[in-house]
């Protein structure tokens, strides 16, 4: 009889913590290339059914990126999902070792699916993508500032740096477009999503990064991935109102703007839109409904290889 292994590995910036179960065996090494050499040797050993790893900011892809590729079953997953298993199992506490424990009995118990990793360019892609989010939060700060600066030094100060963000914001579009521009397969995807009335470069060039699965899913699952898809909140003869959460902040957000776009200069979408409304459905309830559409079309455009056509949307 085959006996299932699992795996939970903890990431911090120095160290490595890792749990395999049902043997509960255990394992700290340095992060680097000699710890890194050790797990790999050591998990091909023992042939694991799945390696659920947290997401820590970028920490991970170190790890992940090696054990994907060697072969073995990697899950990233959310923090909040490993949190969340622990209190329902009563794992209160929380160290290194404590938590790849829990990883393992999570990925033992719930079996996270394993998605293929973000090749190096579409990480790179998809950091200059956030980048370009923090130097636009930047400059809303630094301009609501400037509304309320008194003193004339203060306002040079700002109008400077101001102007210095503006500047770096356009290097990293321009940047941006050349690596899309450069890419066969990029810019292929790049051409039809940017087909679809209300779709601009920012749009297409954050769902290329941040929703590399875009066209590979089925529609529920790239609206559930998004966070666009409705979840139910019924309880015996109770049925609640649908409502959505969780999914990716930064691919929502994009797509939000789109959709709005959309539903000004996009005939589909906004004869979708209005249908809802006449229906009398609530405004947030409309634009959400109009984010899914959307979305669903650019998966359905890149699954199939097609460009913007309004008789099949």
């Amino acid at each position: 009889m085959i006996v299932e292994k699992f795996v939970g590995i903890d990431v911090s910036k120095a160290t490595l913590d890792v749990c395999i179960e049902p043997a509960i065996q255990s394992l700290h090494v340095a992060y680097d290339e000699a710890g890194i050499r050790q797990i790999v040797e050591r998990l091909n050993e023992v042939s694991p059914t799945l390696i659920v790893i947290e997401a820590t900011g970028g920490l991970e892809v170190r790890i992940a990126t090696e054990l994907a590729s060697k072969g073995l079953p990697v899950a990233v997953i959310n923090p909040r999902q490993a949190r969340d298993f622990a209190k329902a199992t009563g794992r209160l506490a929380k160290t290194d070792q404590v938590d790849a424990a829990v990883l393992a009995a999570f990925a033992k118990a719930v079996r996270p699916q394993v998605r293929p990793l973000k090749d190096e360019d579409t990480r790179a892609l998809s950091d200059m993508v956030s980048r370009r989010r923090q130097l636009i939060d930047m400059r809303v700060q630094e301009t609501l500032r400037l509304g309320t600066a008194a003193s004339k030094p203060l306002q040079k100060s700002l109008n400077q740096h101001i102007a210095w963000l503006d500047k770096r914001i356009a290097e990293l579009d321009d940047d941006l477009t050349k690596r899309l521009r450069e890419s066969d397969a990029w810019r292929a995807k790049d051409d039809l999503l940017r087909s679809i009335p209300g779709v601009g470069a920012v749009t297409t060039t954050t769902m290329l990064a941040k929703c590399p699965e875009l066209g590979t899913l089925n529609r529920r699952e790239i609206a559930a991935l998004t966070g666009v898809a409705p979840l139910a909140n019924d309880s015996g003869k109770h049925r609640g109102r649908r409502f959505v959460w969780g999914g990716r902040a930064d691919v929502r957000a994009v797509l939000y703007m789109a959709t709005v776009s959309a539903m000004r200069c996009n005939a589909v979408i906004k004869a979708f839109a209005e249908r809802l409304k006449q229906a009398g459905k609530p405004p947030k309830v409309v634009i959400v409904a109009c984010m899914r559409k959307l979305l669903t079309i650019m998966n359905s455009m890149l699954k199939n290889n097609t460009p913007w056509n309004p008789k099949m949307a």
